[in-house]
């Protein structure tokens, strides 16, 4: 089992920034590709990015591509999205998930193991 806690989320304003972490615990955490995901009131859950264990193999949605930067610390167990240029489209509550690195990255959340409870990200505009 992994388990997942997110924080930093809040209320920042249109153009502002955040940074989120979700520190894990209970397994190795190089041995997991770790993913962000939101999901806004009625919507499905969106992918935000996905980085390898490594951090070689980064990968983002087009909507943050160019304003979100993912990064993790192995030596923390913790990875980080760092969010600039927030828009008001951005307001949802933000996910980190985990998954075995040796089956490889994912873009779906059907691909992801474990989850964190999330956090929420309001842009006011």
């Amino acid at each position: 089992q992994v388990q997942l806690v997110e924080s930093g989320g809040g209320l920042v304003q249109a153009g502002g920034s955040l940074r989120l972490s979700c520190a894990a615990s209970g397994r190795t955490f190089s041995n997991y590709n770790m993913g962000w995901f939101r999901q806004a009131p009625g919507k499905e859950r969106e992918f935000v990015g996905t980085i390898s264990w490594s951090s070689l193999n980064i990968y983002y949605a087009d909507s943050v591509k160019g304003r979100f930067t993912i990064s993790r610390d192995n030596a923390k167990n913790t990875v980080y999205l760092q969010m600039n240029s927030l828009k008001s489209e951005d307001t949802a509550v933000y996910y980190c998930a985990a998954r075995p690195a040796r089956i490889g990255v994912a873009h779906s959340a059907a691909g992801y193991d474990y989850w964190g409870q999330g956090t929420q990200v309001t842009v006011s505009s």
